[in-house]
């Protein structure tokens, strides 16, 4: 009977350290959790892509725990957001996106989550440089020759994106716009497509990140001639900018976030926002953005918020403006 009563005992203080966990917060539980998930809404290859493996070992050694990178493409970026505004408010979740986060709102009229709210901004990682990129068979050699290129021939040339509404739809059709030429737009699923057909011919040209075409232009399979920002690129100093190529109203910026879900715990999002300044001042951080055209930011948790809402009306406007639909 002793040993009867004894086994009673240890089963009925099991079943209460079991109840006391179930009970625990989900902050606590997230503690046991041996690494942390970083989703990027975008294909393999992708400036977003790059930007969250190449933080991620840094990201890591900050942090204490392994960050693992999951790729969840689709509808321009909805599908793997869905998917970090539904998980647990941990810090276990986290996620990088482009400003094409804040352009979707006006493309998906139904979206299942609000942009701004749904997300806790934790910092803005880096400006992206965008380059106006033309296969080799055009025959324009800088901006001025491709204009009157496009303007002796409206409609004919075309321009390849990532999808309607996609950012880089949204800097080519203000190319055109300020720079009053007629080129046809030609949609893609993604960016990788896009690049191959650009080399291949099938498409003339497009404005796109530098990080998707710096080594193919390096190599002359693409014809870089000018770029999107306010200054040159260290990547590529040779290539002017828009401004200084004769278009002098153009002004189109881009940049790469990290996010997590929204309500995040003030000294979790501390935490988060500091790992990523620090990693941020890594040499191999700053020089691998350097190569590919990306500049190191890094911003508070507020500064991001404010980026966020401003860039979202803006880039309503030139949704507006290009007559973007979804596809």
């Amino acid at each position: 009977m002793k040993i009867v009563r004894n086994a009673l005992v240890m089963f009925v203080a099991l079943m209460q350290v079991l109840f006391m966990f179930t009970q625990m917060p989900a902050t606590v539980q997230a503690a046991e959790k041996d690494f942390i998930r970083l989703i990027a809404p975008n294909a393999v290859g992708s400036t977003v892509d790059f930007t969250a493996r190449l933080m991620s070992d840094g990201l890591g050694k900050a942090l204490g725990k392994n960050v693992v990178v999951e790729n969840l493409p689709g509808a321009g970026g909805v599908v793997g957001t869905q998917q970090l505004v539904r998980a647990p408010k941990d810090g276990f979740t986290i996620g990088m996106v482009s400003d094409n986060h804040v352009i979707i709102p006006s493309i998906y009229k139904d979206l299942s989550y609000d942009a701004i709210k749904d997300v806790t901004q934790i910092s803005i990682l880096a400006m992206n440089t965008l380059v106006l990129v033309t296969n080799t068979e055009v025959p324009a050699r800088n901006v001025q020759e491709l204009i009157q290129l496009a303007k002796s021939q409206p409609g004919k040339l075309t321009y390849g994106s990532a999808g309607n509404g996609s950012v880089l739809h949204l800097a080519a059709a203000l190319f055109c716009s300020e720079a009053g030429v007629n080129i046809t737009h030609v949609p893609y699923k993604g960016g990788s497509q896009l690049v191959t057909d650009l080399i291949g011919g099938h498409v003339n040209m497009g404005v796109i990140a530098m990080a998707s075409v710096v080594q193919q232009i390096k190599a002359g399979k693409l014809r870089a001639l000018a770029v999107s920002t306010p200054k040159r690129s260290s990547a590529l100093p040779d290539v002017p900018t828009l401004v200084e190529a004769g278009v002098p109203k153009y002004s189109f910026s881009t940049w790469i976030a990290f996010i997590a879900p929204a309500n995040l715990p003030q000294p979790v999002v501390k935490r988060l926002n500091g790992a990523a300044l620090e990693t941020l001042k890594l040499k191999e951080v700053r020089e691998g953005f350097a190569a590919q055209g990306l500049e190191a930011v890094g911003s508070t948790p507020e500064e991001a918020k404010r980026i966020f809402e401003t860039d979202l009306a803006k880039k309503a406007q030139i949704v507006k403006q290009s007559g973007a639909k979804l596809d």
